[in-house]
């Protein structure tokens, strides 16, 4: 830790930046297999699909608008659309999307949330619907590879007020993934290494690491969480944190690679 004191440059803010995570993803309830949402977010503006069922038990068509409000949770208006038959050419004119009620997404963790939504129209088909989902896993995603990459951190906490603060630092990373669940990631700094290790728990698009293992080339050897660590495009990215990395200091870093 102490060598990446001497070597991080500080910046003119207080804390590590909140974290903005990305909803984006298919979602579901895993005791209610058949039906599900999914969640396309722009910002802080999300487009939701739903694939539920009518009175009939056949499929029917909402989607939902959402924005975020004070209280960090999605709200907005919900939409029952129809459409043209899709054998013959579209027709514009059957396009009818009509407002029928409200619908809000309430996160409770990046991994999990509640869907609450209420159709008022029409009377008949008024209900109240209250689910709580997560992100459902399609495959196992790859990680492994080598990268290189900047990671933005801070310390707080410590006994030397001094210390606490925010830090950055290159590196470069080298990600080994076996039997698709246990995970290890060196990543070298200037003149030091740290390798964090687990198994992997995946939802959706993120994996977590709720306990794993850090240790450093320069003595550091505790333990941490990784969360919502992706494949991106080009790289991968995600966070720590480690309650007790010495001198009472705790840490939380954010970092992002591309692949090489």
């Amino acid at each position: 830790m102490l060598k990446r004191l001497l070597l991080c440059f500080f910046l003119l803010v207080a804390a590590l930046p909140a974290w903005a995570t990305d909803y984006t993803d298919i979602w579901y309830n895993p005791a209610e297999a058949g039906w599900g949402a999914n969640i396309v977010q722009s910002d802080d503006f999300m487009f939701v699909t739903f694939f539920i069922y009518g009175p009939d038990n056949k499929p029917t068509w909402y989607t939902a608008q959402l924005t975020l409000d004070a209280s960090k949770n999605y709200t907005g208006k919900l939409y029952a659309s129809t459409g043209t038959f899709y054998a013959p050419p579209w027709r514009p004119v059957d396009n009818l999307t009509t407002e029928v009620g409200t619908a809000a997404f309430q996160p409770t963790s990046p991994y999990t949330g509640r869907l609450v939504y209420t159709v008022t129209t029409p009377p008949a088909l008024a209900a109240t619907v209250t689910k709580a989902i997560q992100r459902q896993m399609l495959t196992r995603i790859t990680l492994g590879g080598s990268y290189n990459g900047g990671q933005y951190g801070a310390y707080s906490g410590c006994n030397n007020a001094a210390t606490n603060g925010p830090y950055t630092d290159n590196f470069s990373l080298e990600v080994v993934q076996s039997g698709g669940v246990n995970l290890t990631m060196t990543f070298s700094y200037q003149s030091f290494t740290c390798t964090l290790s687990g198994t992997l728990t995946q939802f959706g698009q993120l994996y977590t690491i709720p306990t794993t293992a850090y240790a450093c080339s320069d003595g550091l050897n505790t333990n941490a969480s990784i969360g919502e660590l992706r494949a991106t495009n080009l790289g991968i990215e995600g966070r720590f944190s480690a309650p007790v990395v010495g001198g009472g200091c705790r840490e939380d870093a954010i970092f992002s690679a591309v692949l090489h």
